[in-house]
Parts: C-alpha cells; sequence; structure tokens
C-alpha cells in the first residue's frame, strides 16, 4: 500500500490542495495578509506539483534531459523531494510564522520563488516547456513576489530569518541537483566497468 502513496502521491495532493484552497476564506479570516500568503504555499505547491508530476513527467524529463534515457531520478526520490521535503518545509514555515516570527514564512516563499525561477531559467535555456512551467509563472511568482513582500513589509523580520531562508531555497535545489548529477556518475562508472 505504501508504494501505491509513493507512485500516486501527486493526484492526492491535487485534491488537497483543491481543498485547502476552497477552506483559505474560513480558516485564514483573522490572519493578516503574510501570514495567509505563507499559508497559500501549501496549496499552491500542491497545485504546481500536479503540472509537474502528473503521469511522470517531470521526474521522464529529468532522465531523458540529464541521465539521457536513464533513471537518474527514482520514483522513491521524487516522493521523498515533493512530500516530505516540500510539504513539510511548507508546513513548517507555516507553523513557525504562526507562532515563532513571521519572518519565518519566508522559507516557503523564497523556496517558492527559487523553484519558479529554475523553471523559467530552463525554459529559456532550452527554449522549450518544461513540467511546472506554467504554474511558476502563474502562480509561484506571483504569490512569492506578494507574499515576501508583505512578510518583509511587517518590519518583524530578522536577519537570521532572510539568511535561513535564502540558504534553504538555494540548499533544497542544490542538493536535487547533486542527487540526480550523483545518479549519472554512478550509473556511467558502472556502464564502464
Amino acid at each position: 500500500m505504501f508504494q501505491r502513496l509513493i507512485d500516486n502521491w501527486v493526484y492526492g495532493g491535487f485534491l488537497a490542495g483543491l481543498m485547502l484552497l476552497a477552506l483559505v476564506p474560513i480558516i485564514s479570516s483573522g490572519w493578516p495578509w503574510a501570514l495567509t500568503a505563507v499559508f497559500l504555499t501549501v496549496p499552491i505547491y500542491m497545485l504546481h506539483q500536479y503540472e509537474e508530476h502528473d503521469a511522470d513527467r517531470f521526474r521522464a524529463k529529468i532522465n531523458e534531459m540529464i541521465g539521457r534515457g536513464r533513471d537518474v531520478l527514482p520514483v522513491s526520490a521524487v516522493f521523498v523531494i515533493n512530500v516530505p521535503l516540500a510539504w513539510g518545509l511548507n508546513a513548517l514555515a507555516f507553523g513557525l510564522a504562526a507562532t515563532a516570527g513571521i519572518g519565518w514564512g519566508l522559507m516557503a516563499l523564497y523556496l517558492m520563488l527559487a523553484n519558479g525561477v529554475v523553471h523559467i531559467v530552463q525554459a529559456v535555456v532550452t527554449r522549450g516547456y518544461n513540467p511546472g512551467l506554467v504554474t511558476s509563472i502563474v502562480l509561484f511568482l506571483p504569490l512569492g513576489v506578494l507574499g515576501s513582500w508583505a512578510v518583509n513589509g511587517t518590519g518583524a523580520v530578522t536577519l537570521t530569518q532572510q539568511i535561513v531562508a535564502i540558504a534553504i531555497a538555494i540548499l533544497i535545489h542544490v542538493a536535487i541537483l547533486a542527487y540526480v548529477l550523483g545518479n549519472v556518475r554512478r550509473l556511467s562508472a558502472k556502464q564502464v566497468a
């Protein structure tokens, strides 16, 4: 049963994202806009992931582009990257923003901005569509920019929160790339041996 969750998480996530968006007006009615923006990273990420991972499109694209047909981004890695890491970080950022200081919400917003920029840069470099590009442009950039502006505009953001949020956004993307490239090297070494 757990393997079915690993294989099909994106569909439950998409439906959960729609449900969370429908509930936003009710659950966020007493929240400041900055906190609502941080919360919105959770369902917006889920909608983005549907565009990205429906029919295994993102993984197939990475395996074709970087792995040259080899499985350098396995299904299990896609699950870990998206569910515990992306959803987990967004939930943690919201929890900390709500209880320990709004500036911690920048972790989710900067991650969203970094992810959106990566999709756009990839599209420019390859001169074509990549899975996740449309929602990066239509959802990630507007929410990322407006949410970051709102959080920073509260005047309650510390330098530590800024540094941690920027570092997390960059390091997660670097770690994913390093993981994929490490798999490319391992598979190449096996072919030579």
